[in-house]
């Protein structure tokens, strides 16, 4: 159901041997969320992604899925859990060697037990999902930026993942073919109500798309704001969010 909180993060440290990257993270992500992980650059978003979708283990705290402790249950129960994530890499990590149809289709052929013709009727939904029917021969070296994005994130749905992850999806790609992503994004979380983390630091996405989010202060070594970006922008008073909220309007208004 809406509403009800679907990630728990309780007292959270992440760090690479004694170096402390983010120290006393809590917040909550909400089923249905559009949640934006922002910050500076070395501030550990992408640290805290891998700590989410299981690829890292917390120096301390506790990761809830419901009220499941992602990691402090064993590692065949953490991968079952994992089996309800779609991740999407931030250069897509489609491989070259294989046809959209054929990269898509390979979560299927390991996670389930279908068929070749389910198997080919599932990756030809959801590459229509993502606007790409039509394009189950091409391999990604013969499609655009944007086109390896969205075949990227054909293969994130491929299991029906009740959580999505993005990191950075904007990054390479033009303005066009971000915006066309975000709303994207957008229309797959209206339809399926899908739970959606983006780790970006993207203005035009963090307004754009989300609903909740949290800003790591790298000099802090925490986060120092959460809720809805917008709310933030418009009542923030620490000056280093609404430093990096506000980027580039200095130079617009100059510009006028």
């Amino acid at each position: 159901m809406a509403g009800e909180p679907e990630i728990t993060v309780k007292n959270l440290d992440m760090g690479y041997g004694d170096f402390v990257v983010m120290r006393d993270l809590n917040f909550t992500v909400n089923r249905g969320d559009i949640f934006i992980i922002m910050g500076g650059s070395g501030c550990g978003k992408s640290t805290l992604l891998k700590i989410l979708i299981g690829l890292k283990k917390p120096s301390s705290g506790k990761v809830l899925y419901g009220d499941t402790s992602f990691w402090e249950i064993d590692s065949s129960e953490r991968e079952q859990m994992m089996s309800r994530f779609g991740i999407l890499y931030q250069y897509g990590a489609l491989w070259t060697s294989m046809t959209l149809e054929e990269n898509i289709a390979l979560p299927l052929q390991y996670y389930t037990q279908l068929n070749p013709g389910e198997i080919q009727e599932i990756v030809s939904l959801k590459l229509s999902l993502v606007g790409l029917a039509g394009f189950k021969d091409f391999y990604p070296s013969e499609i655009s930026g944007g086109m390896m994005k969205r075949a990227a994130l054909a293969r994130a749905m491929a299991l029906d993942p009740e959580i999505l992850f993005f990191d950075e999806p904007s990054s390479g790609l033009d303005p066009i073919s971000a915006r066309l992503l975000d709303d994207l994004i957008l229309e797959l979380s209206a339809s399926l109500g899908t739970t959606i983390i983006v780790v970006t630091h993207d203005l035009a996405s963090i307004f754009g798309i989300g609903n909740n989010s949290i800003f790591l202060d790298v000099e802090l070594k925490t986060m120092s704001a959460s809720g809805d970006p917008k709310r933030l922008l418009a009542e923030s008073g620490d000056p280093t969010v609404r430093r990096f909220l506000t980027r580039g309007e200095e130079g617009r208004r100059e510009e006028k």
